[in-house]
């Protein structure tokens, strides 16, 4: 059975324009360039049979989406696909203590370091393992045409698993707010062929 997947990122909060972290601890809402984008996708995808749309717990994905929801699209929720936990740096604004932290976990993972880990946070492991839970759902389901919204780094985590690549290279993945990742998943396995794609936002700029 053949499967289309969409992968987008929800759009911009105002955490996203402060440089606040968010993780997934921080349930914010879309900003009005959020709104705009998420309206963007809408009216470019609007004529696309999706038959399924999943968010993570989060209101920012709903949102995101909302344009399929309202419409009548079924809609679940999966809480394996929430952004990953920052522990206590979620909502803190960048700054050098920040930064610091961050640089450093992020070169743990790049150097193959999976269970570093912000402190009271998740390990990139840790995410890794709930997003196998993920896929083996989405697999299972029955539907032909998903639409998934998630968030940043949950996407780049989750793109190098159905790549079949290592998580020391999640940031080769980039992640703009809407940008589209759509894959097919086909005699067992996924082939990517749009990545960050934001088509929508030329057609709307």
């Amino acid at each position: 059975m053949q499967k289309e997947i969409f992968i987008i990122r929800h759009g911009q909060t105002d955490f996203n324009k402060r440089g606040i972290i968010q993780g997934s601890g921080v349930n914010s809402v879309l900003n009005k360039t959020g709104q705009w984008q998420a309206r963007a996708f809408y009216d470019y995808y609007r004529d696309h049979p999706f038959e399924l749309v999943i968010t993570s717990e989060l209101q920012r994905t709903h949102q995101t989406v909302a344009g399929f929801i309202e419409r009548g699209t079924p809609w679940i929720r999966f809480e394996e696909i929430n952004e990953i936990s920052w522990g206590k740096y979620e909502g803190m604004e960048r700054g050098e203590e920040t930064i610091q932290v961050f640089d450093s976990i992020v070169r743990a993972w790049r150097s193959g370091h999976f269970d570093a880990r912000p402190e009271s946070g998740e390990s990139a492991l840790e995410l890794r393992q709930r997003l196998e839970k993920f896929v083996d759902a989405l697999l299972d389901r029955p539907e032909s045409r998903v639409l998934v919204c998630t968030h940043g780094r949950t996407l780049r985590c989750l793109m190098t698993m159905l790549e079949g690549r290592d998580l020391r290279q999640m940031d080769e993945y980039p992640h703009d707010n809407t940008g589209l990742y759509k894959v097919i998943y086909q005699d067992r396995q996924f082939q990517t062929l749009l990545s960050n794609n934001l088509d929508h936002l030329q057609v709307n700029a």
